[in-house]
């Protein structure tokens, strides 16, 4: 039975845990393994990995890396960057990761998403759609290569394609809300929401709990991913690993109800 989830995302940068403004200046917050270790002993309900160096640098994903994170990992792991094969895919998930995340390669060639459900099973093929609105009319448009590449494709009609191909869930990411704290992009969701009918999970903007609970109470059940959030305490952004624990979490649920 589906249910929110509530999901911490970790961005990867030479090796180390990183946060980002608006797909730019990464900074450096910690280790990932140790993050995971921390994210382990919180019991969160599953964590989100993302490397940002492998697309843009044209690399493959570091497979000793993902082994390492996937053997610390107590909770179900999603791995995403650099993912362009379904060899790749197959590999990864052979780790012991339960899914993996595609990204530009799937807008690069759709039929990826095909190929990979069919091998791996749609359940554990995510895509990960990152979403900047642009021009006069601030239209909404797919972006790739940490949103240095605009695509031209409209986010609902690609998550649409994405979904009839096979993929098990669809992830909004964005790049305008992203590390701004400032809540997340529901008009945005609103649209995309409203043409789909397989799991989403929505990344960007989430600063508080308040924001995770306006999403719920807004959308019912979807996952709410964040970073800022999950890695950062206070108005001057102290970095602290944190996550509710089950009984803030209640609470939590309750609020997204009212």
């Amino acid at each position: 039975m589906l249910r929110p989830r509530l999901i911490p995302c970790l961005l990867v940068h030479d090796h180390g845990l990183v946060k980002t403004v608006r797909f730019a200046g990464p900074k450096y917050v910690g280790d990932p393994i140790n993050a995971v270790r921390i994210f382990n002993e919180k019991a969160v309900d599953e964590i989100m990995v993302l490397d940002i160096d492998a697309t843009r640098l044209g690399r493959e994903p570091d497979f000793r890396m993902i082994a390492n994170l996937a053997t610390e990992c107590r909770m179900p792991l999603s791995y995403g960057g650099g993912v362009r094969t379904t060899e790749q895919i197959e590999r990864i998930i052979g780790l012991g990761v339960e899914k993996v995340s595609l990204s530009s390669a799937a807008v690069e060639d759709p039929t990826l998403i095909t190929r990979a459900a069919a091998r791996v099973g749609g359940q554990s093929v995510v895509v990960v759609i990152d979403v900047k609105k642009s021009g006069v009319m601030r239209r909404p448009e797919v972006v790739t290569h940490n949103a240095t590449h605009r695509t031209g494709l409209d986010p609902t009609s690609f998550a649409r394609e994405a979904a009839d191909r096979g993929a098990g869930e669809i992830v909004v990411n964005s790049v305008d809300r992203d590390g701004t704290m400032e809540g997340y992009d529901l008009d945005l969701i609103d649209c995309l929401r409203a043409n789909l009918n397989l799991p989403v999970t929505v990344l960007g903007g989430a600063g508080t709990l308040d924001h995770v609970a306006d999403l719920w109470r807004a959308q019912g059940i979807v996952g709410a991913a964040a970073g800022s959030l999950f890695v950062f305490k206070g108005k001057y952004r102290a970095v602290l690993i944190n996550y509710p624990d089950k009984s803030e979490k209640a609470a939590l649920l309750n609020r997204s109800k009212g």
